[in-house]
């Protein structure tokens, strides 16, 4: 992991003139809570997630272009310490979530954008937290995760999400731009509605959304071309919830020994910077949140950070 720290403020040192065509991407997007602090151990505390994005080869007069998303997702929350065994001290449940997932991304002339997923998977030690957390502890010689039997029950995972990123006129700029982020989630582990602001603040001049890695969009037929890209991003975001089955345990499988009630505000800020430059993408963002749910010994605000790595082809 700390390899990804080094390769990332390496590389975004260099900010290339050239531009290239690509269709495909492959890319690895690593969160965790280590990447914002070396002690801090505690509620989302790891997540990793495999991507595979292609643009379509089929015309359509209504949109500009059309991405295929495929991504394989490991979610992981535990307690303000992975090391408390009784179940009366945590403050908020041991969860893991795995996943598969397929997506259409829509760009239409506007430069508005819709995205639809849909992810399956399971809930619960079948997506074996436990495991991969322990191993994880072990690489940076931390103490065993202990608690895991205290975990949120197995259970079928089925979740749909929708978001629309509708795209304000430019402020007399070309190196700063708003858009209006809107999320929808429902399913059997997470159902909420988030909206924001999405600011992009360009180094170099921006590209449009329908052509930059801000949304994973600068995939092209050979008719067009992906400009270098260097930018700074912030998205405040509002979410209203519903249900959180990490949180609440599974409706599903009502069994889960150690549950809590969600928050039904939450506020969130995202603060990144991307760097796109050839076949290679690189970015890092910091995550903020408040209070997720009803537990008096859980922390007010909480925070983790997020490396991404894209590598581009044909």
């Amino acid at each position: 992991m700390r390899f990804l720290y080094f390769l990332f403020f390496f590389c975004i040192s260099f900010v290339g003139l050239s531009q290239n065509s690509f269709s495909k991407e492959f890319s690895l997007l690593s969160d965790n809570d280590l990447y914002t602090s070396v002690s801090r151990d505690r509620y989302y505390t790891n997540g990793l997630f495999l991507n595979y994005r292609s643009i379509s080869t089929t015309k359509n007069e209504q949109l500009l272009k059309k991405i295929h998303h495929f991504q394989i997702g490991h979610m992981m929350f535990t307690p303000f310490k992975a090391t408390l065994s009784f179940a009366s001290t945590h403050d908020r449940p041991f969860a893991a979530y795995l996943y598969a997932s397929y997506g259409q991304q829509r760009h239409f002339s506007s430069q508005n954008i819709l995205i639809t997923k849909l992810q399956l998977g399971i809930i619960g030690p079948g997506a074996k937290g436990a495991g991969l957390q322990n191993f994880i502890h072990q690489i940076y010689n931390y103490p065993k995760a202990t608690g895991w039997e205290h975990q949120i029950k197995n259970a079928f995972a089925a979740n749909l999400n929708a978001t629309f990123i509708k795209h304000f006129s430019k402020e007399n700029s070309s190196h700063l731009d708003f858009s209006n982020y809107n999320e929808l989630n429902a399913g059997s582990v997470f159902t909420n509605f988030s909206t924001g602001i999405y600011t992009r603040i360009g180094i170099k001049k921006l590209q449009a959304l329908s052509n930059s890695v801000a949304f994973h969009s600068n995939l092209n037929n050979s008719s067009s071309t992906s400009a270098p890209e260097s930018f700074f991003f912030i998205k405040p975001m509002l979410n209203f919830v519903l249900y959180d089955a990490t949180i609440q345990g599974s409706f599903l499988n009502t069994s889960s020994p150690v549950t809590f009630k969600v928050k039904p505000i939450v506020f969130s800020l995202e603060l990144g910077y991307k760097y796109y430059h050839k076949r290679f993408l690189y970015g890092y963002t910091f995550h903020f949140h408040t209070k997720k749910l009803r537990s008096h010994r859980a922390t007010k605000s909480n925070s983790y950070g997020g490396i991404y790595i894209g590598y581009y082809f044909n």
